[in-house]
């Protein structure tokens, strides 16, 4: 039995032992797995059409993703929410966004910080190319599960 340690200038008290306690819905706890440096040009990329309209590549972290987003003049991305921040940046072109009631338009060069379970919608203003940044990454993007992005 460890010897019990001194409580200021008070003397020795002892603790009540400490009983692990297993609390409803948590996660189980995991060693953290190692995070593995990666160099990746777009180009080594698979190019997903997603409809005639929208292209996507992905590249995927331990705990981010960035998407590189092809969008065509008119291309639509229905309202949707995702418990995900997702940060916008247009590289070219302009996306004109919906999000909590306002719209918003973002030129070449300009960043949309999204919040986590926000709803927002899209329309390409004209041919852009944004990349889109997750934390987490998106299960439903890495898993082609997207049906509302998938819509011909």
């Amino acid at each position: 039995m460890p010897k019990p340690r001194p409580e200021g200038k008070t003397g020795d008290a002892k603790r009540a032992p400490v009983r692990s306690v297993k609390l409803p819905a948590t996660v189980a706890r995991r060693a953290p797995k190692q995070a593995e440096l990666k160099y990746v040009p777009w180009n080594t990329v698979e190019l997903e059409e997603l409809n005639p309209l929208l292209q996507r590549q992905l590249v995927v972290g331990q705990d981010i993703m960035i998407a590189r987003v092809l969008l065509k003049k008119g291309c639509i991305i229905p309202e949707h929410s995702h418990p995900n921040e997702q940060l916008t940046y247009i590289l070219e072109g302009t996306l004109k966004f919906w999000v909590d009631g306002k719209e918003i338009v973002v030129r070449s060069g300009e960043t949309l910080a999204i919040p986590r379970n926000m709803p927002h919608k899209a329309e390409a203003l004209e041919d852009t190319v944004d990349l889109d940044v997750f934390n987490p990454p998106r299960a439903d993007w890495i898993n082609k599960t997207d049906q509302y992005l998938r819509k011909r």
